[in-house]
């Protein structure tokens, strides 16, 4: 959520990231009216109380006059209130001075490359041809058992799986790895803290995250039994891990590593990506969430990138990064980046990372500050994807298959597999 006060001071950045995001302006002026007739009736509220303190035990009949009109104007206040929170929560975040303006994905912007796209002497086959042919991945089954976008790893896959797992570990915890990426950017070479988080949510702290909006409802799997979410990443409960809480500025950043099975109906994705195991309704990630000073975030962001970008080199994997433009970027998010894999069967590259800077806007909602001596503020937040690891998957078995159908497994994931090459049994 953004700073009314900021708002109220000056709303023309306000107005042009809305404008910029393709978004209807006359929604700040709606939260600017509400918030004017919010401040009237909170003054008047507050100037009664200060009336009825005044007035002794003789003007009893006063007195419950002004107890009356306290209590009708509460109701309006509070009635005020809930409206205006709901359309601050429509509000976006501040756009970052970095994002490129565009009306959708089609006009993000490719800021570097890494690696030159995998070429081979025969026709290549799509991961779904390997992971079948090798009896590794199996949605068929898993087709009849829970229906579409569901798939069985096996074996090997789900050996490197878990490889994957460790060799992140191994990386965001190893101090040497992380202060020589640390030390090109200018940040801080505290390690990640690996974490398990809830995969339930409440949907209040849902909101609170800017996860759950009218926009992406029909996205989220909800327990209506118990009013719970299922996540649909690890930084949905990874976020909230500080929430109500004040951090000392000496301890940041916090940088947490979670591990976390993700659910997302995928809603309007019919047709698209319906073969394979690009889109699923489950899947597991590794997510990057960390904390720090307002200050420090966006820094901490390149910071993030670049730890992507070092895990996808050492699989070997040639990507591209890309600035995510205003028409494709996310409400909460200051600025967004992305990094695609190439996939030789479609011979274009794919989506497979994103990282987020959020600013305040979330830490606001879920009240995380931040102690700096005397100095109280909003913690800023940044979260990304380590692997998502089933298009990690798909993009090792298509860049590292060879023409007899074996895929030779990356060196950096042999010692955690124990495999080097996965033949058809």
């Amino acid at each position: 959520m953004i700073d009314i006060e900021k708002l109220r001071t000056d709303a023309a950045p306000f107005r042009e990231s809305v404008r910029r995001r393709g978004m209807d302006e006359s929604l700040i002026d709606s939260v600017l009216e509400l918030d004017t007739k919010w401040r009237e009736l909170l003054a008047k509220v507050e100037g009664l109380r200060g009336e009825q303190k005044k007035l002794g035990k003789e003007d009893i009949e006063k007195a419950k006059g002004i107890k009356a009109e306290i209590s009708n104007l509460d109701k309006d206040l509070k009635e005020v209130e809930a409206r205006r929170l709901v359309l601050l929560q429509k509000l976006p975040n501040l756009l970052h001075a970095d994002v490129p303006d565009g009306k959708d994905e089609s006009e993000n912007k490719v800021v570097r490359t890494w690696g030159e796209p995998t070429m081979f002497n025969f026709e290549p086959k799509d991961h779904m041809e390997i992971g079948e042919a090798l009896g590794i991945i199996d949605t068929e089954q898993a087709a009849k058992v829970s229906g579409a976008r569901f798939a069985y790893l096996k074996g090997a896959a789900a050996k490197l799986q878990f490889a994957l797992i460790q060799m992140t570990i191994d990386t965001l915890t190893n101090g040497k790895t992380i202060s020589k990426i640390a030390k090109k950017i200018g940040v801080s070479a505290k390690p990640f803290e690996v974490v398990v988080p809830p995969v339930m949510i409440r949907p209040e702290v849902y909101e609170k995250m800017g996860r759950l909006t009218e926009e992406d409802k029909d996205e989220r799997y909800k327990l209506a039994q118990d009013e719970l979410y299922l996540i649909g990443s690890a930084e949905h409960t990874l976020g909230p891990l500080h929430m109500d809480q004040t951090l000392d500025a000496e301890k940041l950043p916090i940088r947490y590593l979670g591990y976390s099975t993700a659910f997302r109906r995928e809603a309007g994705s019919y047709g698209k990506d319906t073969k394979g195991i690009l889109r699923m309704h489950q899947f597991d990630k590794l997510e990057m969430e960390s904390f720090t000073s307002p200050d420090d975030s966006d820094k901490e962001q390149d910071f993030i990138v670049a730890l992507q970008e070092y895990l996808l080199q050492e699989l070997g994997i040639p990507y591209q990064v890309v600035q995510i433009c205003t028409g494709d970027m996310g409400k909460p998010d200051n600025r967004q980046v992305d990094i695609e894999c190439w996939i030789p069967s479609q011979k274009k590259y794919r989506e497979t990372h994103t990282s987020d800077l959020m600013t305040d806007y979330q830490t606001r909602r879920l009240n995380i500050k931040v102690q700096n001596g005397k100095k109280k503020e909003f913690a800023h937040t940044n979260d990304a994807t380590a692997f998502a690891i089933g298009r990690t998957l798909i993009a090792i078995l298509e860049n590292y298959q060879n023409e007899d159908g074996s895929v030779t497994v990356p060196k950096a994931l042999r010692k955690y597999s124990g495999l080097k090459r996965i033949d058809a049994e």
